[in-house]
């Protein structure tokens, strides 16, 4: 490593008289204001934090972004002025890459001083940072606020287009079983007039019979289309998912059995109730449960398995399927998008609306010929009453 002249000097520094040491420390002022200017010109915020997490320096970005001020410098954790980033870090996981003083990066949100979503960058240095001479880390904190709501604006405008074409979708499906109700009422016409005088009533109440089915299926077209393009505002309540999961495999009992599969639940720990709306979240868990039987046709196993963390509650349904085409996967939430033969398109872009206006999340995994594993993820109770506190 190249030394320079003012290591050189600071080597021998005992050995300096007042006038040099004079010198020395005006230089190393300047030096000082020097680094601090070219720091706080940049736009973002950096801190460096000990070892213990105690921030020891933050440049003039860094403060505004969590809150910070001159006078907490050198006397509070990051950890407890930024909880939100606490509560992101996996001790199982974060806390071993910190041990091993490996790079961190998290994005994160943040509720003070006020909402921003923020990109953590975290990099261990050797260079003393406490007077006793141990290392610490530097961190960069990125304002990503900006580029989040650019993302937002971006699926809304994905959302128009796909409310657009859904419209085109439910008229192109109206279109079918109007022409079948125009040509039975058509035939019953007819046949009414021959009634008059043959009394044949079977194939009249036949053309009923077909007219009633297609006005049924017609409601059902209408109630999903409205259900996608103008769902209900969801009535939250305290609410057990097992229970509700529960409730529901008593509802396609029957079915399961028909098709001779096999469901099996696994909890693990105790689940904590959520805020959710009863039936939007049953309606969930029916769509998913009828989407893995129709996959493995007849007889297989689903299984439902759940888990928990600080913050979330995950529910898995796996099914071992025909699975899904990895080319198909980014399709399945699309408005429409179905590889059944009967299937409507319209579940699986219902199941995402519910899950997102629960503040949840849905993942899915899918191997053709292997299965299909979705994942649901609930915000607990404490999550979501602060989300809904800050108007999420």
């Amino acid at each position: 490593m190249k030394t320079s002249g003012l290591d050189k000097i600071l080597g021998r520094i005992e050995d300096l008289d007042s006038v040099n040491l004079s010198i020395l420390v005006q230089r190393l002022a300047r030096e000082r204001n020097l680094q601090e200017t070219v720091f706080n010109t940049i736009q973002d915020g950096i801190l460096v934090i000990d070892s213990d997490g105690i921030i020891q320096y933050a440049n003039d970005a860094a403060c505004p972004i969590i809150g910070l001020k001159q006078s907490d410098i050198g006397k509070i954790q990051l950890w407890k002025m930024v909880p939100d980033l606490s509560r992101r870090i996996d001790p199982s996981e974060d806390e071993k890459q910190i041990q091993k003083r490996s790079v961190l990066t998290r994005e994160f949100e943040i509720s003070y001083p006020e909402k921003r979503f923020i990109r953590l960058y975290m990099v261990p240095i050797d260079a003393p940072v406490n007077l006793d001479g141990s290392g610490g880390y530097v961190i960069v904190l990125t304002d990503i606020t900006d580029a989040k709501l650019s993302i937002e604006e971006r699926i809304e405008n994905e959302r128009t287009s796909s409310i657009v074409r859904l419209a085109a979708g439910v008229a192109h499906e109206l279109g079918n079983p109007l022409n079948s109700l125009t040509i039975h009422l058509q035939l019953m016409q007819r046949k009414l007039e021959q009634a008059l005088k043959t009394q044949d009533l079977a194939t009249i109440d036949q053309s009923i019979s077909i007219c009633q089915q297609e006005v049924k299926r017609l409601d059902g077209i209408v109630s999903d289309f409205l259900g996608a393009v103008r769902p209900a505002k969801p009535e939250l309540n305290e609410l057990n998912l097992i229970e509700l999961v529960e409730e529901v495999l008593q509802v396609q009992e029957v079915e399961l059995e028909a098709r001779k599969i096999e469901v099996k639940i696994e909890i693990e720990g105790e689940v904590p109730d959520i805020l959710g709306d009863r039936g939007q979240i049953k309606q969930v868990f029916f769509n998913l449960i009828k989407n893995g039987m129709e996959a493995m046709k007849e007889s297989g196993q689903l299984k439902i398995l759940s888990r928990i963390d600080d913050e979330q509650v995950y529910l898995e349904f796996i099914d071992d399927g025909a699975g899904i085409n990895q080319a198909d996967l980014p399709k399945i939430f699309d408005a429409y998008y179905t590889t059944k033969e009967e299937g409507h398109g319209l579940g699986m872009m219902i199941v995402q609306r519910i899950m997102r206006d629960h503040g949840g999340q849905i993942a899915v995994e899918s191997r053709v010929d292997v299965g299909t594993v979705i994942t649901l993820q609930f915000p607990q109770q404490h999550i979501r009453t602060r989300m809904l506190e800050s108007g999420d």
